[in-house]
């Protein structure tokens, strides 16, 4: 082991991380309870006992400039040059100091990480036998780690220092899609593209798969607008996982928030060190970018890999985990959680706070990134007191300057105290919308299968308000009305729980792969098998229900599409993708998670089907209103939103209320020519929101679109409404297997109808008219 002499500090305040200068680096590490702090240097070296030289150099110690920050200046440092960090200070782990400078730390700021968390014994900061077991609060374990954890690599982030891909600038070509525009679509880095028969083999499942042409074809195809992937930085399984043979595919394990995961990368970039593996994902993203599509990154800013009090002992634990961590107050000290994976970062540190941002400006900055979905966000948003919408660091993402512009979403949950938060994140946030979910899983699914058993079914209340755009969760604002329906990113599926195709085949969760007897996994999934539990073969008795599953499926995936609000669409389920009712799957990097691009008949139809219905949405302004609904005319138009029951007749307070139906027209309209800004008041039933004194002008023109909703079990006739005469178009009919089956309804008559005439839906279906 060798030392190095730091030169004297460079002028002005020290900053986290290794930053490449020209002459070495400038280092900084937060850790306001050690007594120090070691930057170590790696080489390897067979020779040495742990398979490593390590030169350490001995950081300065906080001066008052950045509290609790050790920093130097280390001369004769180039890029690629290997390190972690060691940290010295008490071992109390019933004062929440866990100090054990055994233990080679990640720095917390590395932007490239190679190697991987082994799982060992020496990974622990306190001793666990082979098992991983021992006591939190017993001796702290001697081994050296060196070998057994990840090293960072430093990085010159200088402009013109990065490397090949530093021609490429991802932020320069955003293509800054309007919010009224945008069609998300989440994905899997590696679960995408793995199957995909059209890429060459050595970049299937990689970041340089996402800029291939023929996954940007099927993304531009399907109308896809921004592509929402599932995490991609650095992250480790846990090791429970790793004992069953299992991984986190998923990726919510965060190990480092500011490097990508290299694994995701191809092999070439992967051995030519991380700086290749940053081009690499730079790369996709400008040429997604070049396509007219955003990417959106899935962030874990609410807790870490380490785990709980009996968890590893790699990075912000070793450094200072009673600023990083969230604790209960007691003592012995315990970790707080809100998360469920056992620890929880503490967001009301202001040192926690700037990593978060400074992680947010980085992938903005220097990846080129759209947006961001900010996974389990109340937690980002707890005080001393809980959630508040005004939370330091929720005010801060909303007024960088380097985040200006960029599309926001909040998971507005988690599993604390109040954690259920839907509607309360301050603008320019996005959230997922789970009551949109259960509200359209419940009408199409839920309650017919109630109904097959004669049991009640929910009213048409409800579904009227998500098609509307959720006003009653999105519309509280200051000032009212302000957020707008884009705010609600609505979503059937996603990730987490079942396919669109498994909704229809299992009313069970069948997650026995996951090894944990099935107890994993939503019990609230408002599915409906249709009779039969999972695949139905061709030749069974109860083959008469595939195509019902069928309808289901276009039901789900139109309703998706044509509310108002924000729709995602979750990778595959445009071609019928199943988990084999696994609706858990956050452990299985198989065939069960991966996209499959195999498509039989009835998948290249829902394919066609996924493609018609996002095409409709952009051809019409009216599915995609930039403001929600009054119920009043804009200009001299017809009002923006009105609801007729199967009769044509406009709804009724009581009609809403009426148990028994199961049936509604509902018409939207916007003007497409000049016309003044703002809402006029009023009242319009599900959907409509209030706001005063509007102006109101002349419309050149307008767009309008019919919604023929039948959640019954039986067919019914219903009489084509409007408020004037209209001659209607049929545009599209979930009864079709797919799109081209308009052609079938011209011939016979029935694709063109005036309003006041009667058309016949089936049972479960969803029609939509546009004027001819």
């Amino acid at each position: 082991m060798g030392c190095v002499t730091a030169a004297a500090p460079s002028p002005g305040a020290p900053r986290p991380g290794v930053h490449v200068t020209a002459d070495g680096i400038e280092v900084g590490v937060l850790a306001p309870h050690a007594d120090a702090v070691d930057l170590c240097l790696l080489d390897a070296d067979p020779a040495a006992p742990t398979g490593w030289a390590e030169r350490r150099v001995r950081l300065d110690p906080p001066d008052g400039t950045v509290p609790g920050l050790f920093s130097a200046r280390v001369p004769g440092v180039r890029p690629g040059q290997r390190y972690g960090l060691r940290a010295h200070g008490p071992w109390e782990p019933e004062s929440g100091l866990r100090y054990n400078s055994a233990k080679l730390l990640v720095d917390p700021y590395a932007y490239g990480l190679v190697g991987e968390v082994d799982h060992g014994p020496a990974t622990y900061g306190h001793v666990v036998d082979d098992a991983l077991v021992g006591d939190p609060a017993g001796d702290a374990d001697p081994r050296d780690s060196v070998a057994h954890v990840p090293h960072g690599v430093v990085l010159d982030r200088r402009p013109g220092h990065r490397g090949a891909g530093d021609d490429v600038d991802p932020a320069a070509n955003r293509p800054h899609v309007p919010w009224s525009d945008t069609v998300v679509y989440e994905a899997h880095v590696r679960g995408l593209t793995l199957r995909h028969p059209g890429l060459p083999p050595h970049l299937r499942g990689t970041y340089a798969a996402l800029g291939h042409p023929v996954v940007v074809e099927h993304l531009r195809s399907l109308g896809v607008t921004a592509l929402e992937l599932l995490p991609v930085h650095a992250f480790s399984s846990e090791p429970h996982l790793v004992q069953k043979g299992l991984t986190n595919y998923w990726g919510y394990s965060t190990l480092g928030f500011f490097a990508p995961h290299a694994p995701y990368a191809t092999a070439a970039a992967r051995a030519a060190g991380p700086a290749a593996v940053l081009d690499e994902l730079r790369t996709a993203v400008h040429a997604l970018h070049a396509a007219g599509i955003e990417v959106l990154l899935d962030v874990v800013y609410n807790h870490t890999c380490e785990g709980g009090l009996p968890g590893q002992h790699l990075s912000w634990r070793g450094l200072d985990s009673g600023v990083y961590y969230l604790h209960d107050g007691g003592h012995p000290a315990a970790l707080a959680d809100v998360t469920g994976t056992g620890n929880t970062l503490d967001l009301r540190r202001p040192e926690v706070v700037r990593m978060a941002l400074d992680s947010l400006r980085y992938w903005a900055q220097e990846v080129g990134v759209d947006g961001f979905r900010l996974d389990l966000a109340v937690t980002l948003g707890r005080g001393h007191g809980g959630f508040d919408p005004d939370h330091p660091f929720l005010v801060a993402a909303t007024t960088d300057p380097a985040l200006h512009g960029l599309k926001l979403v909040a998971e507005p949950w988690d599993v604390g105290p109040g954690g259920w938060r839907t509607g309360q994140f301050p603008p320019p946030f996005a959230e997922w919308n789970d009551k949109f979910r259960n509200s359209v899983r419940s009408f199409w699914l839920a309650d017919p299968a109630r109904a097959a058993h004669g049991l009640p079914e929910h009213r048409v209340r409800d579904l009227a308000t998500r098609l509307a755009g959720s006003v009653d969760l999105f519309g509280h604002s200051d000032p009212p009305l302000a957020r707008g329906p884009h705010a609600s990113v609505n979503y059937v599926t996603a990730h987490d729980g079942f396919t669109l195709a498994d909704l229809v085949a299992y009313e069970h969760k069948h997650n026995e792969a996951n090894a944990e007897q099935n107890r994993d996994g939503s019990d609230d999934n408002r599915s409906w098998n249709h009779g039969v539990e999972g695949p139905v073969p061709a030749d069974s008795v109860a083959a008469d229900i595939v195509p019902l599953r069928r309808r289901s499926v276009r039901n789900l995936l139109a309703t998706l599409l044509l509310a108002s609000g924000t729709p995602m669409i979750t990778a595959g389920d445009e071609m019928g993708r199943t988990q084999r009712g696994n609706n858990n799957a956050y452990c299985q990097d198989t065939d069960l998670s991966w996209v499959s691009w195999d498509l039989g008949p009835w998948r290249q139809d829902l394919l066609a089907t996924a493609r018609h219905l996002t095409a409709l949405r952009r051809a019409h302004p009216a599915l995609r209103s930039t403001r929600f609904f009054t119920g009043r005319p804009v200009g001299a138009g017809r009002p923006d939103l009105t609801w007729f029951d199967p009769t044509g007749a406009a709804f009724t307070h009581e009609r809403w209320h009426d148990a028994d139906l199961r049936t509604l027209q509902m018409l939207r309209a916007v003007p497409t020519g000049p016309v003044a800004q703002g809402a006029s008041g009023g009242e319009g039933g599900p959907g409509t929101g209030h706001a005063e004194g509007a102006a109101e002008a002349e419309a050149s023109s307008e767009d309008a679109v019919l919604l023929v909703v039948n959640g019954s079990l039986d067919p019914v006739t219903v009489v084509l409404a409007d408020d004037r005469p209209t001659r209607w178009r049929l545009a599209w009919d979930s009864t079709w297997e797919h799109p081209d089956e308009a052609r079938t309804a011209a011939i016979n008559g029935a694709l063109h109808q005036d309003s006041g005439a009667k058309a016949h839906l089936e049972p479960l279906s969803l029609r939509v008219y546009v004027p001819a």
